[in-house]
């Protein structure tokens, strides 16, 4: 994880859990002189636009004050979704036997991109089939993942 994202989340997560949800997760995406920070925000009763509102009122605030990031960037605050993305191996071991697509970082036995099976969480690591095979994937190495949905 970068030090920018560990930053974000040291300063963000708090907000977030004092107003009662959790955070799912953070992404910041650098896109030259415009950067997207996008937080993730969960409940128990499910997310509904006034909570976005809510939570994006009180980051903007807290950014504004901290100014973590110098450029200019826009502020997404949204729920995971159906095709939720995970961040952390606690979040892979509570979704085993969901489908999955996951892109590393760099290539894991010559490839970046898997979309199988989630089986277990070892170590520092996400066992995944495809096919036939099993891939352990480290957590460092995944850039981005998500379930996806099961619409049967």
């Amino acid at each position: 994880m970068t030090s920018k994202l560990e930053q974000l989340q040291d300063i963000l997560t708090p907000v977030i859990e004092a107003l009662g949800y959790k955070c799912w997760g953070i992404e910041y995406v650098s896109q030259g002189r415009h950067s997207v920070l996008r937080v993730y925000i969960d409940h128990e009763n499910g997310i509904v636009i006034e909570d976005c509102e809510t939570v994006s009122r009180q980051l903007s605030a807290v950014m504004d004050v901290e100014d973590p990031i110098s450029s200019e960037y826009t502020l997404e605050v949204s729920s995971p979704g159906m095709d939720r993305p995970l961040f952390t191996l606690e979040q892979f071991a509570a979704f085993v036997g969901e489908q999955v697509k996951i892109r590393l970082r760099s290539p894991v036995e010559e490839r970046r991109n898997f979309q199988g099976l989630i089986r277990s969480v070892e170590d520092q690591d996400v066992v995944i089939q495809v096919d036939e095979y099993e891939y352990l994937l480290p957590i460092d190495l995944i850039e981005k993942a998500n379930i996806l949905p099961n619409f049967e």
